[in-house]
């Protein structure tokens, strides 16, 4: 279930299922049924408002207080509008809501221990105002605790965009499969822990939409991890070039530390002459060479990747060593001052890009390359990828990554801690490592997002950029113990 359905997609999904011969009231009395059986396995009962919009997502309400009265529980029902004005699915399961319509109000929410939203559903396409925006404040002014049923109200399920105001929930049930609202921020931020139910909806079902979106996991990418083998020497696992600035030497030192920990199989830095000393003493596996030796260096073909950017400095030349390194062809990641440096000329960047090529923007930095690029991160990603023909990978709490055949995934750990000096590089030298190994772009980029996120969440608080490398023994040996359970 790893999945990611746009609002479209899941309309198509119900649409086809219900082809299949499975009721549209049946697959909203599952819903309701999902929604129940979390509730009652998080709360015990208590007395709770369920508060129904007009469509669908309303019709789920009714399903969902008939089963909590059945079960017990002192249930309010709240309705926008009238129920003879509810259509289809809705309208039937209201029929069998044997309890009193209240209309929806904040009065509602006043005495209640749990608040069921059931307003709006991931479709919402504009400002929530009004009444209902009043309602909205009421709900997150009160110490009640809230389930959300599809996205909170207010949250577009597409884009994750809070619309005018937004329920805050404790808990967001949706189904079939997640929709970039629950990742993408700030959406993330209002659903609370997010629980994927089944409602009917078939795995082929969903393999038949083609998703081109997926939560990052290793389901995704395991299958192109290069395990070195027995048989293998250190130039099967690639050899990195990172290149370093004159001043800024711990970015490119992290970067070394990151790829080498990653498994690459040799590791050179690139620097001016003047700060080889500092990075040759750093570790003593890192090798050196002087960036007077550039030219002998990539005509080398066993030097099959290159990272640049993290600490190398802003300007003329750097643009120049970038645009020397894509037109090579090789795996190349393009971090920080390297993408900065191209932010007055972005075209030229793009037109460069012929091989295998990453770029690790974090917001500001994308901000200043794509300005023409507008809208949420998935689509930005999306489009920038597909401008420069390289996976782009936009770094946050909700980290996408794209592909330029618009294939993205998101990043779902809650990592706060990574949020500090020094993870970025880290996070290139680990991309940089893996394409050194000849893992595929997009895989790379995935892997390492998600090797960052899994060491920072186990490292924890009190987290600096240097534990990440030192944990990722760790994490890696866990991949190839399932990878060998799976042979």
């Amino acid at each position: 279930m790893f999945e990611i359905l746009t609002t479209d997609q899941m309309y198509d999904a119900d649409r086809r299922t219900i082809e299949g011969g499975i009721p549209g009231d049946v697959l909203m009395q599952n819903a309701g049924r999902a929604v129940f059986e979390e509730i009652i396995r998080h709360w015990s009962p208590r007395s709770v408002s369920v508060l129904c919009g007009p469509g669908n997502n309303g019709g789920d309400g009714f399903a969902i207080a008939k089963l909590l009265r059945d079960e017990g529980w002192s249930v309010r029902l709240g309705l926008m509008g009238d129920v003879a004005d509810l259509k289809g699915d809705a309208a039937l399961h209201a029929a069998r809501w044997e309890g009193a319509t209240e209309l929806l109000s904040p009065a509602l929410v006043v005495g209640a221990d749990l608040v069921v939203d059931c307003i709006f559903g991931a479709g919402l396409a504009r400002a929530i105002t009004g009444d209902v925006a009043e309602l909205v404040t009421t709900i997150n002014s009160s110490p009640c605790s809230v389930v959300a049923v599809d996205v909170p109200s207010g949250v577009d399920g597409n884009t994750g965009m809070v619309l005018g105001g937004a329920v805050k929930a404790d808990l967001t049930v949706t189904f079939c499969r997640a929709k970039p609202g629950h990742y993408l921020l700030p959406g993330r931020l209002m659903c609370g822990e997010l629980a994927v139910r089944d409602i009917g909806i078939t795995d082929q079902t969903v393999l038949d939409i083609a998703p081109a979106c997926w939560r990052n996991d290793p389901v995704l990418w395991r299958a192109g991890i290069h395990w070195p083998g027995l048989e293998g020497h250190k130039y099967h696992r690639g050899h990195l070039l990172a290149f370093g600035g004159a001043t800024m030497t711990g970015a490119t030192r992290l970067v070394a530390r990151a790829a080498r920990r990653s498994g690459v199989g040799l590791l050179t830095i690139v620097a001016d002459a003047q700060a080889l000393p500092i990075y040759a003493s750093d570790a003593p596996g890192n090798m050196t060479a002087p960036m007077s030796a550039f030219d002998a260096l990539v005509n080398d073909c066993r030097h099959n990747a290159f990272v640049i950017g993290p600490g190398f400095g802003v300007g003329d030349d750097t643009r120049a060593l970038v645009l020397k390194l894509l037109h090579l062809c090789r795996a190349t990641v393009l971090d920080a001052d390297a993408l900065t440096s191209f932010a007055e000329d972005p075209s030229t960047l793009c037109f460069a890009v012929q091989g295998p090529t990453v770029l690790t923007p974090h917001e500001g930095e994308f901000s200043r390359l794509f300005p023409d690029i507008t809208g949420d991160k998935l689509c930005r990603a999306r489009a920038a990828a597909k401008r420069c023909s390289a996976t782009v990978l936009i770094k946050g709490a909700d980290t996408v990554i794209a592909a330029p055949d618009g294939r993205a995934a998101i990043s779902a750990v809650d990592v706060p801690w990574l949020a500090t000096a020094g993870s970025g590089d880290v996070l290139a030298g680990i991309i940089g490592g893996l394409m050194a190994q000849g893992m595929d772009s997009f895989d790379a980029a995935c892997m390492g997002v998600w090797l960052h996120a899994r060491s920072g969440a186990d490292i924890g608080p009190g987290l600096i950029a240097e534990d990440i490398p030192e944990h990722l023994p760790a994490v890696l040996r866990e991949l190839w113990l399932a990878s060998r359970k799976k042979a």
